[in-house]
């Protein structure tokens, strides 16, 4: 079901959800909202805290540039949670999305947080695995690696050995430091790159999603990094699956990603469940558009 919202914000909102139970690992739900005369989809998707390619997959047929007045426009805002412990921050690389699990107090209830962010190019890849923050920083300094320096002079835009804080630094006004020499979750001077496969291997996100995350998380805040193009989950009698371009250097055939859904949805509905709705499943496979679909319904007896 879609729901039609005005545009009121002017920068990111935080997506904040109640965390379900365990075995229902669905959150959110699906919005349209419409166009003003002057927006681009990339207007809105900083609005409504989406990236660049989440909101162009949900919107194949809307022009990025000029939507128009009164266009529709397709929010991507339910998300399948990834395949995780439920503790810290899990980055979904395919997803190029960030959830956040804070630590509730004794009467709190317990919610998720979820941000758009950039990842590594394929020739700079974000790393897979456990890791931790090890360090906050306002207004960072940028040191570029000599790596990043010889790219940068081959490409006639020489670097300095130190970019001071400010308006050209590409690390923004805050760093998470992780326990990975070299890679930052950070926020960036070119806001309309999030959500894009643009970096050398650190997340970036909107300048005020990592202000507030920032805020929130503490040093030794556990970070994992996952590969997770194929999701599924149980939401009341109805199975979804949401799918998202594997990652250009870890490939994946539609067969393979069969298999992976296969494995997903029997995790998520267990062996029991009646059928799995394989023409809908190869569909939404083909389609990757990251948006949760239904591809099958419990039949009550």
């Amino acid at each position: 079901m879609f729901v039609l919202v005005s545009l009121v914000a002017t920068h990111a909102q935080a997506e904040v959800f109640a965390l379900p139970p365990q075995g229902v690992d669905i959150v959110g739900r699906i919005r349209v909202v419409q166009a003003r005369h002057d927006d681009t989809l990339l207007d809105i998707a900083r609005r409504h805290g989406i990236g660049q390619d989440e909101i162009v997959a949900a919107n194949p047929t809307v022009d990025r540039w000029l939507p128009g007045e009164g266009t529709a426009v397709i929010l991507p805002t339910r998300h399948i949670l990834p395949d995780a412990p439920r503790e810290g921050i899990v980055v979904n690389l395919p997803e190029m999305r960030l959830y956040y699990y804070p630590k509730p107090g004794p009467a709190e209830t317990p919610t998720v947080i979820t941000h758009p962010v950039s990842v590594g190019r394929m020739d700079w890849a974000t790393p897979l695995g456990l890791t931790r923050i090890v360090r906050k920083q306002k207004d960072p300094a940028w040191h570029p690696p000599a790596s990043i320096r010889a790219e940068a002079e081959a490409n006639g835009s020489p670097l300095p050995a130190r970019v001071p804080p400010g308006p050209d630094n590409p690390l923004g006004q805050h760093a998470l430091r992780l326990n990975l020499p070299g890679y930052l979750i950070h926020g960036t001077n070119r806001p309309y790159g999030v959500g894009m496969r643009v970096t050398h291997g650190c997340m970036r996100m909107y300048p005020e999603d990592i202000e507030s995350l920032f805020s929130q998380v503490k040093v030794n805040t556990p970070v994992r990094l996952v590969n997770q193009p194929v999701k599924a989950a149980m939401l009341a009698d109805s199975l979804f699956i949401e799918v998202n371009a594997p990652l250009d250097e870890l490939p994946m055939s539609e067969a393979e990603a069969m298999a992976v859904a296969e494995k997903a949805i029997e995790r998520a509905a267990g062996m029991g469940y009646p059928g799995l709705a394989r023409q809908q499943a190869q569909a939404v496979i083909a389609e990757h558009s990251g948006t949760p679909e239904v591809i099958s319904r419990r039949v009550q007896p």
